[in-house]
């Protein structure tokens, strides 16, 4: 996945979102850290993976892959409030279940919310792009999606959202 692009299509729209709500000097990693962890729930929800007492079966990947991406803008907004844009990534597995990658995930978010390292931040992006392989979303669907949401994201600017 080129990160790189990635992180230049977000700066813009972070940056517009900055200028047109006049937060420039604001620090917003923590409301994008609750943020991330909301989303993250709605991700968790829509896979219903946790949902031991439904017969209700997951929503649409598409919908799923909405929810993912939305994820990942904050991930990347985070990444560029602390100048933390040029990491490595680890294409790591596990045999964690659906549910307990999603708990890896709030675990993780909740350690760098203490301390806003690299390492932590590592972490989160790897498991991160673990949960996305382990929801069967290939780096095109995902870099397609995000694309899609972000003009969805910049129209919601126009509109006054």
């Amino acid at each position: 996945m080129n990160l790189t692009e990635l992180y230049r299509i977000q700066s813009q729209l972070d940056e517009r979102i900055s200028r047109e709500h006049g937060l420039e000097h604001k620090d917003l990693v923590p409301f994008k850290l609750l943020a991330l962890q909301v989303e993250l729930g709605e991700l968790a929800n829509e896979t219903r993976c946790f949902k031991f007492w439904s017969n209700k079966g997951p929503s649409s990947k598409d919908v799923i892959l909405e929810e993912y991406v939305d994820c990942l803008h904050f991930i990347l907004s985070i990444g560029l409030d602390l100048s933390l844009t040029h990491i490595q990534i680890e294409r790591i597995t596990n045999d964690a279940t659906l549910a307990e990658e999603f708990q890896n995930l709030f675990t993780y978010i909740a350690s760098f919310k203490e301390e806003y390292t690299m390492d932590h931040y590592r972490r989160i992006w790897n498991h991160f792009l673990l949960l996305g392989r382990k929801l069967d979303f290939t780096e095109e669907e995902i870099f397609e999606s995000y694309l899609e949401k972000n003009k969805v994201n910049h129209k919601r600017q126009d509109e006054g959202y």
